[in-house]
């Protein structure tokens, strides 16, 4: 089986790269890839190289069928403008086979989920009165985090099956922006003690309390991504329903001036902003651009 998942993650890698001098051999649920390469080539930019690494996590057989569950860590060479950099991105794989032959191959980690419901934005109760909340946000030190912990999670914080949120406000905070609100789970912007706020961990939660948050980390809305700088933070409604599902933070620009973002849940490193090879994406999709403000 370790053999034949070689072949099965060569093959998809060949793909990314060869397009139609690819060999011939059928790839299953090959739509991603086929979004990615058609995504860069929009932006002017192209796969030039691509090399995964993957362990198997988990196996059964039943007869002629075989399954695995497999981690893969793909790292796509992208060029653009003649520059060059390294695109990053884990996750956990199933794949089928019956006999030789791959039947089912599909990522478990899903994008653009939320781990509570939050149909409306919390209110922020009023803060200690003494409190000093006033930071100067260190975007250095927000996309350091950010690159440290991007493909792993820091043991200091709670992890989530659905980490985007979490892994973003845990960045902001790295950045300067201090935490407030604790105790009150609807107040605020905090994690402590084993609990948390909403804010801290709910992709709508947090993209509301932004542009709005009385004390500690604060938002401006701007209208177009390349407004943005690194540190900054992008929110993203996939079915346009207006609910939020989704959170990144930039942490590079392209040679277009366009983001390149990190996130978790569906581990990525200096992913196009767009995010138009998600399973999650549709042609409904809404963004929301937050420039983070220091509190003077």
């Amino acid at each position: 089986m370790r053999e034949k998942l070689k072949l099965h993650i060569q093959s998809r890698l060949d793909k990314y790269v060869y397009r139609s001098k690819h060999s011939g051999r059928v790839i299953i649920n090959s739509d991603t890839i086929s979004q990615k390469q058609e995504m860069h080539e929009r932006r002017g930019a192209d796969i030039v190289k691509c090399s995964a690494t993957g362990r198997i996590l988990s196996m059964m057989k039943e007869g002629r069928d075989e399954a695995a569950i497999y981690e893969i860590h793909i790292r796509y060479l992208v060029r653009q403008k003649e520059e060059l950099y390294v695109e990053e991105e884990v996750n956990d794989r199933y794949v089928l086979w019956s006999g030789d032959e791959v039947v089912q191959d599909y990522s478990i980690n899903e994008e653009g989920t939320s781990e509570y419901g939050c149909s409306i934005p919390p209110i922020e109760e009023e803060v200690e009165p003494n409190r000093n909340y006033r930071f100067t946000y260190n975007r250095m030190e927000a996309v350091r985090y950010a690159e440290q912990w991007w493909n792993t999670f820091n043991p200091k914080y709670k992890k989530f099956d659905v980490d985007c949120t979490n892994y973003i406000s845990q960045c902001l905070h790295a950045g300067g922006a201090p935490m407030v609100g604790y105790p009150n789970k609807s107040s605020g912007w905090w994690m402590r003690n084993n609990s948390w706020s909403y804010t801290w961990t709910v992709a709508h939660a947090l993209r509301w309390y932004l542009p709005s948050a009385k004390s500690g980390i604060k938002g401006k809305e701007v209208s177009r991504a390349e407004q943005l700088k690194p540190g900054d933070v992008i929110c993203y409604d996939f079915q346009g329903d207006g609910r939020f599902d989704h959170n990144t933070i930039v942490v590079a620009k392209d040679p277009n001036g366009e983001p390149l973002v990190n996130a978790h849940t569906y581990n990525s490193r200096m992913r196009y902003w767009k995010y138009e090879d998600s399973t999650a994406y549709t042609p409904n999709i809404k963004y929301k651009f937050f420039h983070i403000l220091d509190r003077k």
